[in-house]
């Protein structure tokens, strides 16, 4: 089902007024402070510096206190909302079918001491180590991707990653859910193309494969350039000596070029930016699993999951970097050349969800509240997401209010920052169904001079052991210290990297 109005209206402000309708009863606790939160976010001119500015705009006519009292004690009926995510518009690709990226973003609190359930998050380019591990929040986001470069995406859905969690295991969960409001909401019916699944590095693709077996999807997922992966099962053949049968065929090792063989299809596709992309790709490879890690407490035999491995090569690259080939794994076998250039295509289009984690925490303010709850900071995620929704779909009304040292743009071509500017028109045409404030008096507070005689509970980062259980700080160690950030390997997942090897971090 799409959104519960009686009927979805076709033009945009309809659909628009319907979404603001629909996001104000899902917030079932202070939702007229919290729709009005919303509302200052899209109005406000310039990007979002504090979360306390937000109450002097003029759709905020609630005092600052509200402004917390409603993250801190408001409720969204979340399951209610991402169905009205799903069932607005969504965008695909040119030959229909829907193309979904999913990625991880943190939101950094190192110094929040206060703060629990915080992870370690891998980051990018902050100082002179490239690759840091800092306390903080990470989320999971699945987007669905437009056709063409634009900066523009459709998020459906957002997981905070708990301490220790099982980052392929929770992906698979959150997918398999996104994809059955799909098919819930008439996204996706018997007959049309399957669902492409975008990962990048550090997520692994064939046993996120595996998890979603049964599902109307397709993954594809890059490779690190230096992994092996085995060839189907040879023919059985009769060996006097006796002994077992291999299970795996010979190696492919993607730094090996005499390992490789023949090409299942090869595709030479001229672009704008890289000049002449040349593509390989080699039918039923997979790797070989062993009991250890994820697969340890595997019941039965490991499987063997065959996919096709696809190796990009560009001419040139636009920065003048390190020029290196990108290796891709999809779980489809039987590979077109048509096959081919859809998905290392659509890989390239994963990365215009870095223009939304840019949007979100640039210009929204997504990450500036220094919130002490991590169920405050859902909400806050959950309404800057509503508030971007609103903004996809006021993009056919909105008017080009551009500096005088932008150049113009077409309707269709602007930015979400661009759209955001006047959004405070559109603002006026829909209308707010929020309640007007009531007249109250702030509360005494602590008396002046007073001391907190109760001090915040100070929690540590959460670390879990190679045995998978919980760290826990011997108890000599918590006596009138402070909690350690700790040390862990890096990531492999890096936010902002380039498929080629140039930086596009974001801020």
């Amino acid at each position: 089902m799409s959104l519960p109005c009686a009927s979805v209206p076709e033009d945009a402000i309809g659909q628009l007024s319907c979404f603001r309708t629909e996001l104000y009863a899902c917030l079932t606790a202070r939702g007229d402070a919290l729709f009005e939160l919303t509302d200052a976010l899209l109005c406000t001119e310039g990007p979002v510096r504090t979360l306390v500015d937000l109450a002097l705009a003029p759709e905020h006519r609630r005092s600052h206190g509200a402004l917390y009292g409603g993250l801190n004690q408001g409720r969204i009926d979340i399951a209610r909302l991402q169905r009205a995510l799903t069932g607005l518009p969504l965008p695909r690709a040119a030959d229909g079918r829907l193309v979904l990226a999913v990625d991880v973003s943190p939101w950094l609190r190192p110094d929040a001491n206060t703060c629990p359930d915080r992870s370690f998050c891998h980051t990018f380019g902050r100082g002179e180590g490239k690759h840091q591990m800092v306390p903080g929040w990470p989320y999971s986001f699945v987007a669905a991707l437009e056709a063409g470069r634009t900066s523009w995406t459709a998020v459906l859905d957002a997981v905070r990653l708990e301490p220790g969690a099982d980052v392929a295991a929770v992906t698979a969960v959150q997918l398999r859910e996104v994809v059955d409001r799909l098919i819930a909401a008439g996204q996706w019916q018997e007959g049309d193309h399957e669902v492409l699944v975008v990962l990048d590095a550090g997520y692994d693709g064939p046993r996120i494969a595996l998890l979603l077996a049964g599902l109307p999807v397709q993954i594809m997922s890059r490779l690190r350039s230096d992994r092996v992966m085995r060839r189907p099962t040879p023919s059985r053949v009769y060996d006097p000596k006796g002994g077992r049968p291999p299970k795996h065929g010979g190696e492919f090792i993607f730094g090996d070029a005499s390992t490789w063989g023949a090409e299942q299809a090869v595709t030479s596709t001229d672009t704008r930016l890289y000049g002449k992309a040349t593509a390989q790709a080699w039918d039923r490879l997979h790797p070989r699993l062993t009991r250890r890690a994820a697969w340890l407490k595997h019941d039965g035999p490991l499987p063997i999951i065959e996919g096709t491995v696809i190796r990009l090569v560009v001419e040139k690259l636009p920065s003048g970097g390190v020029n290196k080939p990108v290796w891709l794994w999809w779980s489809g076998t039987g590979a077109t050349e048509a096959d081919v250039d859809r998905c290392w295509q659509s890989f390239l289009r994963r990365f215009d969800i870095e223009h939304t984690f840019r949007l979100f925490k640039q210009t929204l303010g997504w990450t500036k509240p220094r919130l002490r709850s991590s169920e405050a900071a859902d909400r806050w995620t959950w309404l800057v997401i509503a508030a971007y929704a609103q903004l996809r779909l006021g993009r056919p009304l909105a008017t080009d209010l551009r500096r005088p040292w932008e150049k113009p743009a077409p309707p269709n071509k602007l930015t979400p920052a661009r759209i955001r500017r006047g959004f405070r028109n559109l603002y006026t045409k829909t209308g707010s169904p929020a309640g007007a404030p009531k007249p109250s008096h702030p509360g005494p507070g602590r008396p002046p001079g007073s001391k907190n005689r109760h001090p915040a509970t100070q929690h540590d980062v959460g670390r879990v052991l190679a045995t998978g259980e919980a760290f826990s700080r011997p108890a000599h160690h918590n006596v009138g210290t402070k909690p350690r950030r700790g040390t862990l390997p890096p990531h492999p997942r890096t936010e902002g990297s380039h498929p080629f090897g140039f930086d596009c971090s974001i801020a």
